[in-house]
């Protein structure tokens, strides 16, 4: 894997676990009261969204189990829809998919 496809790899996983842990203890209540937090989670998503569209297509290739497209999807969704960010897709990016994000792309940190 080239060099610079780990260190997207560790700084997706890297910032994952900072959103996951953002949301630790917390209610969906106090994410909908909070925006400092839901503007945070939004630019944690987006800056993963943006690592993972600087992968080489040879390493987004070789690591087939993640959905990349849609990986890269919801950071152009943050970056484009800027003034209509669905909170409840957020919401589920956070608590569902980077956790399982996580899981894909562990066996691939090289660090």
């Amino acid at each position: 894997m080239p060099h610079d496809d780990a260190v997207y790899i560790a700084h997706i996983l890297e910032l994952a676990r900072k959103a996951i842990s953002k949301l630790h203890g917390k209610r969906r209540e106090d994410f909908d009261g909070n925006e400092d937090l839901r503007l945070a989670l939004a630019h944690l998503v987006q800056t993963i969204g943006e690592a993972a569209r600087r992968i080489s297509p040879e390493g987004r290739e070789r690591i087939r189990v993640v959905p990349w497209h849609r990986v890269i999807g919801m950071r152009h969704r943050i970056v484009h829809d800027y003034m209509d960010v669905d909170y409840d897709i957020l919401w589920q990016v956070v608590t569902e998919n980077l956790p399982e994000l996580i899981e894909l792309l562990s066996p691939f940190d090289s660090r």
